[in-house]
């Protein structure tokens, strides 16, 4: 996951001695990207949800009496309630060999729910111009010490930026061309399933959806640790709003604002000087102390603004909810906003390219360029302590090894139930769809947009959706793909199926003709939940040594300061006196120190000027971390 990999990364650049692990055969845990076959074998695995015993106890013979283990969960209980959908009539899906064996899929149309059939494809709705031929991203092999996708020249076929301000650190942006489109008079074609599948290597399907804000603290971490070089990002261009049943564009900067045919000048000038308070509202406290009890959308009512513009500062600028958010907190929120505007283009945010899950390999890849060892496929049986002193001196893993290391970082999803007793976790609802056209058409077509949906009873919470075109190497030509994120009251699809029908034709027979081609149609969906851990004090977790340090998985907010500051806090905990993610030595100023080549150091140094090897051991990585002075 990304706190216990940015942890890994910071470590391994102050000359600790990294062994990083995971039980899963992929990078990231759950902030991990997919390919469309690679999510439909997770879905598969978590619908499933077998429980392996503990078939070999022979590691309970390497505890010595003086020791006791602490038993690591063998199962993985964060992901709940999947259940996963194709939209359509059917076709033949023989020949396809990108997915291997498909799963039964429930098929909605108009004639309800059925069951299909491996053997069979699901024929989806009729898009603007035929599907290009494969010409799919081949997967990296973990090989080296360099984790899969997070090699250079991830960007092929894209230029970098130029948006970025003067004087600003450089953050390589990405950006794709579009594709001309097709003429009016070509027949439009079908995107069936089956070539969903054949072209799956094009999809890399995000298990959580998040953006980078452009001065948050991710991004500060990317440029000062020189992490950003193992990555592309594109901005997300535009900012959107539902309102009265309809998608709008919400204007943010300046220009945009002056630009605007939505809002008279009145309303123009109205907005601009409230988002010149809102940039120092510090300053003037005898504006807002009296309101400091009200929520936030009080408070805009207060300050004589239309309708229109409350509801564009508090969906779609703020953010913030409508029922909880008190006034500074909404202040916060849209001064945070503001700050982000024009460092890299007219949005506050930024993705990444080929998905979110890029992001904790970039780290990784740190961390083993400076000697960390990497190992997938890797389950950790249990934690070893010393009686004597309650500090935690080992791991054993499922071979039988025992592993010694001074600290070790757990992901919250490894703990036992005994540990986790007295925990109270909250949970996410997710869904992401693959539809045929974008929830706001406009010229040109490529656009990373995202849409906060304000809650459609009392009670529920406001919805956050993110829709991702082809350029951002997220899917495939033609189709969009569409995050739904929220936290949970429900299952997932209850929380999120009302927001997807109303944004989205999903052929049911509630909706008219008029309105199913007014909407985009979803041709594949997948509702689940998430375990969201990171509100858990550490107190609560029962009976952990004080040299082990729990990592929570993603939480619901839209950026990453969460998992940033996590790591950073767990790291100072470890090492007050090293800087954390320093930026990496110059090539030239690299000191070169023959009489040290001692082969019992397996090629690493204490000195932090020494040339960094790659670790001839590393294969993969994920998510718990060992971690030894050397």
């Amino acid at each position: 996951g990304l706190p216990e990999s940015i942890v890994a990364a910071a470590c391994a650049r102050s000359g600790q001695r990294v062994l990083h692990v995971d039980s899963r055969n992929y990078y990231g845990g759950n902030w991990a990207s997919f390919s469309f076959s690679g999510l439909l074998s997770w879905i598969k695995e978590n619908q499933q949800k077998t429980d392996h015993g503990d078939e070999c106890e022979d590691w309970k013979k390497l505890i010595l009496e003086d020791e006791e283990a602490i038993p690591l969960s063998r199962k993985d209980k964060t992901i709940q309630h999947v259940e996963d959908f194709c939209f359509g009539d059917q076709d033949s899906a023989e020949g396809v060999e990108e997915a291997g064996a498909l799963p039964k899929l429930p098929v909605l149309g108009a004639c309800g729910a059925k069951e299909v059939s491996p053997g069979s494809e699901k024929e989806c709705p009729a898009v603007e111009s035929p599907c290009p031929e494969p010409e799919s991203r081949e997967p990296e092999q973990a090989t080296g010490t360099e984790p899969a996708g997070a090699t250079e020249g991830n960007g092929a076929g894209t230029t970098s930026g130029s948006e970025s301000s003067p004087g600003e650190s450089t953050l390589e942006l990405g950006q794709t061309e579009a594709a001309p489109s097709e003429t009016p008079a070509q027949e439009p074609k079908k995107i069936t399933y089956s070539q969903i599948v054949r072209e799956g290597r094009r999809f890399n399907i995000d298990l959580v959806s998040k953006l980078l804000f452009s001065r948050g603290l991710l991004i500060d971490l990317l440029i000062k640790s020189n992490v950003s070089r193992y990555a592309e990002f594109k901005n997300a261009t535009r900012i959107l709003a539902f309102r009265a049943g309809k998608v709008e564009q919400v204007p943010c900067s300046r220009a945009d604002v002056f630009n605007s045919r939505q809002l008279t000048m009145v309303e123009k000038r109205m907005l601009m000087k409230f988002l010149t308070f809102c940039l120092d509202y510090e300053q003037h406290p005898e504006e807002y102390q009296d309101h400091q009890s009200s929520t936030f959308a009080q408070f805009l009512q207060t300050r004589k603004l239309t309708p229109s513009l409350q509801h564009f500062i508090l969906h779609s600028i703020a953010m913030v909810s409508e029922t909880e958010s008190r006034t500074l907190e909404g202040l916060q929120a849209t001064k945070k906003f503001l700050q982000c505007l024009g460092r890299y283009g007219n949005t506050p945010f930024l993705f990444p390219l080929y998905g979110q899950g890029e992001i904790p390999q970039c780290f990784c890849r740190l961390c083993a360029v400076f000697g960390g060892i990497y190992c997938l496929r890797h389950p950790v049986r249990c934690l070893v302590v010393d009686k004597a002193s309650g500090r935690c001196k080992a791991i054993v893993d499922h071979f039988g090894q025992r592993i010694s290391a001074n600290y070790f970082i757990v992901e919250d999803s490894y703990l036992s139930e005994t540990t986790c007793t007295n925990v109270c976790y909250r949970q996410i609802s997710r869904a992401v769809l693959i539809t045929d056209q974008s929830v706001l058409n406009t010229d040109p077509e490529q656009q990373v947009s995202i849409l906060t949906v304000p809650p459609l009873e009392l009670g529920k919470p406001a919805v956050c959706v993110i829709e991702l075109c082809s350029s951002t190497m997220t899917c495939m030509k033609d189709t969009y793909l569409v995050h739904l994120t929220c936290p949970s009251t429900q299952t997932a699809r209850e929380d999120l199926e009302p927001v997807v029908q109303k944004l989205f034709s999903v052929n049911t027979e509630k909706e008219t003709e008029n309105e199913e081609l007014e909407k985009p149609r979803v041709l594949w969906a997948v509702y689940f939940n998430m375990r969201d851990s990171s509100g858990v004090e550490r107190s609560s977790y029962s009976g952990l040594p004080p040299n082990v340090y729990v990592c929570s998985g993603p939480d619901s907010a839209l950026g990453n300061d969460c998992a940033v500051k996590q790591a950073e806090t767990i790291f100072k905990e470890m090492f007050p006196a090293e800087e954390f993610c320093p930026p990496p030595p110059n090539p030239e100023d690299i000191i070169y120190d023959e009489d040290e080549t001692e082969p019992e150091e397996s090629g690493l140094s204490n000195s932090a000027e020494t040339k960094p090897e790659p670790s001839a051991e590393e294969s993969s990585g994920g998510g718990a971390a060992a971690v030894t002075k050397e």
